[in-house]
């Protein structure tokens, strides 16, 4: 076997010629290529890091206000209980003392007397609740309120029975609310209340002023009342049924 040793040269010369040129337009460009992604993918990343850390920070803010507001709507209403029982004792004092006054002149002018003595305590302690429950309302932030009432709803939607909420995704639901809700806020409310009951619910909306804060459900055989005019109701009818003014004697 011989060689061309003129051929081996050449060959060897072409094999050099090509590797410069992969090395020039080929390999430099495609390792530039592959430098400059990785580079782009490794600041998405870290982007996307940031993005999640920001996320998870909000979601942490928006919890702990969740509580804040739970928290403070407690101490408002024990705040609004405390005053209107010292004005009701007050009240109901001065009642007594006039049907003291008038038990030796007639005993019907002292039961109608102390019939309207109470009546005008009541509505003086509910009238300042009512006061109070505004100046309230007014300090808190309307975002936050809605769905702290809206995560309420929900949590008394939840308390029922399998049964009960059955029956209630199968029947119309009107859901009144203290201020008038756009078509965002209804999808949530809607979206609130379908997962609360396990299916979607026949909804009609509407607002009443007189809730002050908060969402209420009702049908025809159902009532759901979750808003500050309803937490008032209860405070009002605790101070009536402890308010009694007793005839005997």
């Amino acid at each position: 076997m011989t060689f061309d040793f003129w051929t081996l040269g050449f060959q060897a010369v072409n094999v050099l010629v090509l590797v410069w040129l992969l090395h020039r337009f080929f390999w430099k460009p495609v390792s530039a290529m592959i430098t400059t992604r990785q580079a782009t993918a490794a600041s998405m990343l870290e982007e996307a890091g940031v993005k999640r850390s920001e996320a998870e920070a909000a979601l942490a803010e928006a919890a702990n206000k969740l509580a804040a507001l739970a928290a403070e709507r407690e101490a408002m209403l024990a705040t609004a209980r405390t005053d209107s029982d010292a004005t009701r004792d007050t009240l109901l004092s001065a009642a007594q003392a006039e049907v003291e006054t008038l038990r030796d002149t007639a005993k019907a002018a002292r039961v109608l007397a102390a019939g309207t003595l109470k009546a005008n305590a009541m509505d003086e302690a509910q009238g300042l609740a009512l006061t109070i429950a505004g100046k309230l309302m007014a300090r808190l932030d309307g975002p936050a309120t809605d769905a702290a009432f809206l995560n309420w709803l929900v949590k008394g939607l939840g308390a029922l029975t399998d049964v009960e909420r059955t029956a209630l995704a199968g029947v119309e639901l009107e859901v009144v609310s203290a201020a008038n809700q756009d078509s965002t806020a209804q999808d949530r409310i809607a979206k609130a209340i379908a997962d609360a009951l396990g299916a979607s619910a026949a909804l009609t909306f509407r607002s009443d002023p007189a809730l002050i804060a908060g969402h209420e459900i009702h049908s025809a055989h159902f009532s759901l009342r979750n808003s500050w005019r309803a937490d008032l109701d209860r405070i009002a009818a605790a101070l009536a049924k402890k308010g009694d003014l007793s005839d005997a004697g």
